[in-house]
C-alpha cells in the first residue's frame, strides 16, 4: 500500500494563508495522480483538488481562485498553498493517490493521520 504523512496545518484567522505538505512511501510516487480532501466536523470527506503525474490540476469551486496544488516527483511530495482562507475552510486535510483526475474519482492508498487547519478570529 501508499502510505502518506501530511503537515503544515494550524491555527489562522480568516483571510490568512497556510501551506500544507505531503510525503509520500514509495518512489513509484511519479506515476500518480494526487489529491487533497477535507473533512469538517459532522460532515463527510470530500476531495477538493487533483494533479496529474504531469500537472495538470482540477479545483472545487469552493477553492478555486484561493488554493493551490503542487507536486515534486524528486522528492515523492505533493504540496497545497491555501490563500484568503474562510471559516468554512475549517476541516482535516488528507492526501492520497486518487484512481482519476475529476472530483469523482477515488483514493487506493492508505489514510494518514491528517493535518488539522482551523480558521477563526
Amino acid at each position: 500500500q501508499v502510505q502518506f504523512v501530511e503537515s503544515g496545518g494550524g491555527l489562522v484567522q480568516p483571510g490568512g494563508s497556510l501551506r500544507l505538505s505531503c510525503a509520500a512511501s514509495e518512489s513509484i510516487f511519479i506515476i500518480y495522480t494526487m489529491g487533497w480532501y477535507r473533512q469538517a466536523p459532522g460532515k463527510q470527506r470530500e476531495l477538493v483538488t487533483t494533479i496529474t503525474s504531469g500537472g495538470i490540476t482540477n479545483y472545487a469551486d469552493s477553492v478555486k481562485g484561493r488554493f493551490t496544488i503542487s507536486r515534486d516527483n524528486a522528492k515523492n511530495m505533493v504540496y497545497l498553498q491555501m490563500n484568503s482562507l474562510k471559516p468554512e475552510d475549517t476541516a482535516v486535510y488528507y492526501c492520497n493517490a486518487n484512481s482519476g483526475t475529476t472530483l469523482l474519482s477515488r483514493p487506493f492508498g492508505s489514510w494518514g493521520q491528517g493535518t488539522q487547519v482551523t480558521v477563526s478570529s
